[in-house]
């Protein structure tokens, strides 16, 4: 796995101050906060950028979060693994019952897993959320194309879904709609990454479009396997963007649900994810000759702005997170 978890790691200055505001003191717990943050740096760079809009203190919690699902993510999809999907179904499995156990003890000896204990803790965050997830890893070991929309969202759900749904407590929700409202946003989140990924999907020899859908517009996965963006793909593909800018819009609400310190994060997230169905647009659909990215002129438009509200939003309102620990 290209992960490596082996090597011993320090949290740069900038990390120690946000770990301090968060209170976690424990030096095997602090590296373990660094080695997730460092995954969420480098390969998740448009989520890393929003998590920079939070209050120093909530921080680490949401590195935490995705240092799991890219852990899990590259059991998964580790190309350079001679590993059978068998095999690695087992691996994964195993991985995710000692994580669950050691959720339940209350610490892992997994360099990546201690700091997502401690996450699940702190905030009692659902395990049933990491079920979910985890099941859906599985999934992409045996499913390579789904027949229905119903169908790809059982997969989604667990892939993407419930990401959200881990984050809302980090992210203090006034109410239960709250959870609704990430629910969408996350589904539209991994639809856009879906339409932007096709041909590199196709490469791992899957299809995230449902089939029906294609098909009525006379598209069949023979004809993505062709690489060529052809009127019907076009036509195909525009039916998928609207499907994400309608969860897009419907998830809106559910940012003002959240505390006022975390909202700016959220909002970033969404007007960077969800853009990549703009330049999708913008390269008039061909989504096997270039991968459609948001320009970082436009990111730091986005983030510019967010970070000077974020500022005053802790100011005004408090940071929130810092009496999560005694």
């Amino acid at each position: 796995m290209s992960v490596n978890t082996s090597e011993r790691v320090h949290p740069s200055r900038s990390h120690e101050r946000e770990l301090d505001a968060a209170r976690i003191t424990d030096p095997y717990l602090r590296e373990s906060y660094e080695r997730c943050r460092r995954l969420n740096a480098e390969y998740g760079k448009t989520y890393y950028l929003a998590t920079l809009l939070l209050p120093p203190a909530k921080r680490p919690y949401v590195h935490a979060l995705y240092g799991f699902a890219r852990y899990a993510d590259e059991i998964v999809d580790d190309l350079e693994s001679s590993l059978t999907p068998e095999q690695r179904a087992t691996w994964l499995r195993e991985w995710g019952d000692a994580f669950l156990a050691d959720v339940e003890r209350g610490w892992s000896d997994d360099p990546v897993c201690q700091a997502v204990v401690d996450t699940v803790q702190t905030w009692d965050i659902p395990r049933e959320h990491f079920t979910a997830f985890l099941h859906s890893m599985t999934m992409d070991l045996t499913v390579t194309e789904y027949r229905t929309y119903e169908d790809l969202y059982e997969y989604v759900y667990g892939s993407a879904a419930v990401i959200g749904l881990q984050m809302v407590p980090i992210l203090e929700p006034s109410g239960p709609e709250a959870y609704n409202r990430a629910t969408d946003l996350g589904v539209a989140f991994q639809l856009a990454n879906f339409i932007r990924d096709v041909g590199e999907d196709l490469d791992r020899g899957r299809v995230y479009l449902p089939l029906d859908e294609l098909a009525e517009f006379g598209v069949s996965r023979a004809d993505l396997e062709m690489r060529v963006a052809t009127p019907a793909i076009k036509a195909a593909l525009a039916q998928q963007v609207a499907r994400v800018r309608m969860l897009e819009e419907r998830s809106r609400p559910g940012i003002d649900m959240l505390h006022p310190s975390s909202r700016d994060c959220i909002n970033a997230a969404r007007v960077l994810y969800c853009g990549i169905v703009d330049e999708v647009e913008r390269q008039d659909f061909d989504v096997f000759s270039r991968r459609a990215t948001v320009p970082m002129r436009r990111r730091l438009a986005v983030a510019g702005p967010a970070w000077a509200r974020a500022v005053r939003a802790r100011r005004h309102y408090g940071v929130g997170g810092d009496s999560t620990r005694a």
